[in-house]
């Protein structure tokens, strides 16, 4: 039996008292029974998993048991490390889900808990998140601003300076430029909305069906408080999420007003998702990209 790194072992007795613990290839499963998903990272990666918890408390909050639980995570300390090598490294603890891909019946539950529950719980603070966060592998500097017109600008401003750090895109952030200047505040400014609680990259691979329960299931989140209709827009890009998840979504939360501009907003915010393809998989995305703020610039020309 291979041994429990002590600093996850330590987490998971804080939360299940007495037990010993087994490894297993992807969770370390308890005497109990419980099975606990357990990660330990490169120093480098502190503020991932920081970020990644501190999503997982929110939704838990908002909507309980829809994500799985976080039991424990912080850095190891010089008591529990193997080595001096360890000291710093960051770990992570949560509940381990059984699953498979998201089914019919499951979609139109999640939808009716991100509506009625995930996107219901609103920040007190305005838009954004106390700490940042990771879409992929891109960190998202969040902060707090007073308007969604303010922080998506942000978030789209700094996807450009990546583009225009690494080089090579330079027509590309010619456009998101032009995209900040004359659409986000046309098709934002005005939206009577409140900052509500976004998973951030809700796309099938971060969703699914608990095979215990059916019920949904959504993880890896890269969480900030936004406008709802934003945290749709991956789903639609890459597919696997049923159609029936957004018919359903709506149902409980309507489209909102103005209405008319629900696709163009739509456009916008899977703008996000490809501009941040195009910082971590290279140019394969920036057609899409360009197409995506061709079709919005004619639709808010100078």
């Amino acid at each position: 039996m291979l041994r429990v790194h002590p600093a996850i072992l330590r987490a998971i007795q804080k939360h299940e008292p007495g037990v010993t613990t087994q490894n297993k290839p992807s969770y370390v499963q308890s005497s109990s029974g419980k099975a606990y998903l357990t990660k330990i990272g490169s120093l480098s990666e502190t503020e991932q998993f920081a970020a990644e918890a501190e999503a997982l408390k929110a939704i838990q909050i908002a909507a309980p048991k829809l994500a799985p639980l976080l039991i424990d995570s912080g850095v190891i300390d010089s008591e529990t490390a193997e080595r001096d090598s360890e000291v710093g490294r960051p770990y992570f603890v949560s509940e381990y889900k059984n699953m498979r891909s998201l089914t019919d019946a499951a979609a139109k539950k999640l939808a009716k808990r991100l509506a009625t529950e995930m996107h219901a719980y609103q920040s007190t603070q305005g838009f954004g998140f106390a700490v940042p966060t990771f879409c992929g592998r891109t960190k998202q500097d969040n902060g707090w601003y007073a308007s969604w017109h303010e922080c998506y600008d942000a978030l789209i401003g700094g996807l450009l300076n990546k583009l225009k750090d690494e080089g090579g895109y330079e027509e590309l952030c010619r456009k998101g430029e032009q995209i900040r200047e004359r659409v986000i505040p046309a098709l934002l400014n005005s939206l009577v909305i409140q900052p509500v609680l976004l998973h951030g990259d809700l796309w099938s691979g971060n969703t699914g069906t608990d095979e215990d329960t059916g019920e949904p299931v959504i993880f890896d989140p890269s969480s900030y408080f936004g406008h709802n209709e934003a945290d749709l827009a991956i789903a639609r890009i890459f597919g696997g999420i049923p159609k029936s998840f957004f018919t359903t979504y709506h149902e409980y939360l309507p489209k909102t007003e103005p209405a008319d501009q629900y696709e163009l907003r739509g456009d916008l915010y899977e703008l996000y998702h490809y501009l941040n393809h195009t910082v971590l998989f290279g140019s394969g995305y920036v057609g899409s990209s360009r197409a995506k703020m061709d079709r919005l610039l004619r639709a808010f020309p100078d």
